[in-house]
């Protein structure tokens, strides 16, 4: 008889889900919130951030606030609209992956996708790896440059037919996306969410530190195309090497309507249609980098635009709105696990446990030579980047405390900012905290366990790349004048 056991799994053991993964951390946290001091930092107005920001050296213990059984179960409630520094809220964001699940289900209903993948495989005969270097590059401009992270969410959907067509496997596309933006966030080199507000916190400008990190980025980048690029020809050449093999039929089942050989003629009426889906997509790049916009801009966008492509397909009104609801139905569970995700920060900071954590690594570098500071300080920021996953957020918490602490070290202040932006991006590679992770991981049907067992051998050589940059900048810079 086959057997039902999935890869990398001991039999009668079944890995916990993403919702079971994620509430197990809410409960965590929860506990830690009874056992971690409460305490707090006087907080000043910042004109720089347009924030209130911590003050370093005014920590103080405050009353205790441990959350109890009815905090756990309201946190995911909370996390869906309690505001977080500088990020949308969840239920922005899963008001906006619903909305692009009926955006698609609409232009899927056109069969536009189908046929143009069909066509897309026909040309791309023989050359379909160079997809990979070239999307991870367009990816990876976007995370270093505006710190493209939850708009990633809108490509899902459209990249991983295309992948399976092109005989590789969902896990491949999930990880040209993921880890594409990703290195751009972790080698954030003008990344306005990232690298600014951290420089600005930091009182240095975001031009200080920047060859340094164009380095670690094209290094970091190459390391990473070259790895996707190793396992998506693996899983060409023998498609039992994928790590989702058990769901292959699934997913084809479900991310492709029809084979590419029994896909109907591309037809003039597809074109259009792909056009318009195309426009839409290239209007939401422009509206987010020079527009200002954000979640209601894009849902809005992708509203007016799966309206639009019904009305040009003819696809009636019953089939439209069937085609919407339906589409938006698949991606349901993807918008539950973002609000669950942000469940996590609303327990630290009810539990006031949050300030406590960045004092304890504050006073934990105070006497520590250069080069041990700079790597001591990088992995403060990567346990701090599990806790608060926004790279912004983060930046306001912790760059006015440990910033200032580099000064009494001998390292420049743009080395405490590189290691913070390399260590947020890292963490948000893999952080189940993540919206956009978890998010990314469920649209694309990838268990967060075969995520980790994909991913760890490239997470050990980014984090070598990174620490040696550091520890190498720090020597040669020596003493700030």
């Amino acid at each position: 008889m086959p057997s039902n056991e999935k890869p990398g799994e001991k039999p009668g053991f079944r890995f916990p889900s993403a919702f079971t993964i994620l509430f197990a951390l809410i409960v965590l946290v929860a506990i830690l919130t009874w056992i971690i001091p409460a305490g707090q930092y006087e907080r000043v107005a910042s004109e720089a951030l347009g924030k209130d920001v911590p003050v370093a050296g005014s920590y103080a213990a405050t009353e205790a606030n441990p959350q109890g059984f009815f905090d756990v179960i309201l946190a995911p409630i909370a996390g869906f609209y309690d505001p977080v520094e500088y990020v949308a809220r969840a239920i922005d964001v899963s008001l906006f992956v619903l909305i692009i699940g009926g955006f698609i289900g609409v232009v899927t209903a056109t069969g536009a996708i189908d046929a143009g993948i069909a066509r897309a495989m026909v040309r791309l005969k023989g050359r379909e790896n160079w997809m990979i270097p070239f999307l991870m590059a367009l990816f990876a401009a976007g995370g270093t440059t505006y710190g493209m992270a939850e708009e990633t969410l809108a490509f899902y959907v459209l990249l991983i037919p295309v992948m399976i067509a092109a005989k590789y496997d969902a896990l491949t596309a999930v990880a040209v996306i993921l880890l594409g933006a990703g290195v751009g966030v972790l080698g954030s080199t003008i990344n306005a969410f990232s690298t600014v507000i951290a420089s600005d916190a930091a009182g240095v400008t975001f031009a200080d530190g920047l060859v340094l990190r164009l380095i670690i980025l094209g290094l970091c980048w190459v390391v990473t195309v070259a790895f996707v690029m190793r396992y998506a020809a693996r899983v060409r050449a023998d498609p039992t090497k994928s790590l989702v093999y058990d769901k292959k039929d699934a997913n084809e089942a479900h991310f492709l309507a029809e084979t590419p050989a029994e896909a109907a003629d591309f037809t003039g009426l597809h074109k259009i249609v792909l056009i318009l889906f195309a426009l839409t997509f290239g209007v939401m790049i422009w509206g987010v980098s020079i527009g200002g916009w954000w979640m209601a801009e894009m849902s809005g966008l992708f509203l007016a635009a799966a309206i639009l492509i019904g009305i040009v397909a003819r696809l009636g009104e019953g089939k439209l709105v069937e085609s919407f609801v339906n589409g938006a139905r698949d991606l349901l569970g993807v918008a539950l696990i973002i609000g669950l995700a942000r469940g996590i920060v609303v327990i630290m900071d009810a539990g006031m446990i949050t300030d406590t954590i960045l004092h304890a690594a504050e006073t934990s570098v105070a006497d520590l030579p250069e080069t041990a500071f700079i790597l001591v300080i990088y992995w403060i920021e990567v346990g701090l980047s599990f806790f608060v996953p926004s790279t912004s957020g983060l930046a306001v918490l912790s760059m006015p405390i440990l910033a200032p602490v580099a000064d009494f070290a001998g390292v420049k202040r743009e080395l405490v900012v590189t290691a913070f932006a390399t260590a947020s991006g890292m963490v948000n590679l893999i952080t189940p905290t993540s919206a956009v992770v978890m998010g990314g991981l469920a649209i694309g049907r990838v268990p967060y366990e075969r995520w980790l067992r994909f991913v760890w051998p490239l997470l050990v050589a980014l984090t070598l790349i990174v620490m040696a940059a550091l520890a190498l900048a720090t020597m040669l810079e020596g003493t700030p004048t």
